[in-house]
């Protein structure tokens, strides 16, 4: 992965970590890169750590979409420039993003999810929610099901058909 395309994704990964009970992890995991280069700076990045966290999760708990976007545009700038100061790092932290920062993000909590599905008279209706698949069918009567049938069926995301 290039440099700056790296820096984007472990900038937002990063940011997105915050809220979740990986942070720890993820804080030291980061400083650890960090300071491979700069190792004088450890408290100081830390601390910068600590802050982004605050922030984070302030701008989570306000729905502050702007704000988290302007966490995670001065994560990726700070860690472009830190691979571009340090090109010895990108390997580095393309494994710190696939082995620590993108497995916190699957283990974050669920947010609230609002989903409306309308359903026509006329027409069936399909539904994914969760990985389950919701088949709605209305007046119009079909073999095996029923007016206002509702079947689920689980899928495997990666199966054909």
């Amino acid at each position: 992965m290039d440099p700056v395309t790296l820096a984007a994704a472990a900038g937002s990964a990063l940011v997105g970590a915050m809220a979740t009970d990986a942070w720890a992890k993820v804080r030291d995991t980061m400083v650890a890169v960090w300071c491979r280069s700069h190792p004088q700076q450890v408290s100081v990045v830390e601390e910068d750590m600590n802050q982004l966290r605050r922030q984070a999760l302030a701008a989570r708990e306000q729905d502050d979409v702007p704000g988290r976007e302007a966490l995670v545009a001065e994560w990726q700038r700070r860690l472009a420039e830190l691979l571009e100061d340090n090109p010895e790092l990108t390997d580095h932290l393309d494994l710190v993003l696939r082995e620590v920062l993108s497995p916190s993000l699957r283990r974050a909590e669920p947010g609230d999810v609002y989903q409306q599905v309308n359903v026509s008279r006329e027409s069936p209706t399909f539904a994914v929610q969760r990985g389950d698949l919701h088949y709605y069918e209305g007046n119009s009567a079909r073999e095996g099901s029923r007016e206002g049938n509702s079947s689920r069926e689980s899928r495997d995301p990666g199966s054909a058909g």
